[in-house]
């Protein structure tokens, strides 16, 4: 009986280790755009801090682009948006391209 109580703890944790995947905190240099234009801006006559507003208003996420790469923002939108369409410094933690924001700063 203990051989099987074991055998059920060992399977278990074998068969969740791959769904554990640590997250990784990281800094990133971006631009604060929004998921749905990430790098290029749609809206004719209107800034990138509009465009991302706008966009974000009808229901887009905030993004981070870094090069070529867009990561969908997650955290206080209200601290996101005060970034609409200019540079920031960006710590939180990474899954996939999802980064969860723990600070937002302008950049240098």
């Amino acid at each position: 009986m203990r051989f099987s109580s074991l055998s059920f703890v060992t399977a278990g944790l074998l068969l969740t280790a791959p769904f554990a995947v640590a997250q990784a905190t990281k800094t990133l240099t971006g631009t604060v755009s929004d998921a749905m234009c990430g790098k290029k801006h749609m809206m004719a006559g209107k800034s990138a801090a509009d465009c991302t507003r706008e966009c974000v208003k009808e229901g887009s996420d905030y993004a981070l682009v870094v090069g070529d790469k867009v990561y969908t923002l997650k955290g206080d939108k209200t601290a996101i948006d005060k970034f609409a369409g200019a540079n920031v410094v960006v710590k939180g933690t990474t899954s996939g391209s999802t980064v969860t924001m723990e600070s937002i700063k302008a950049a240098k």
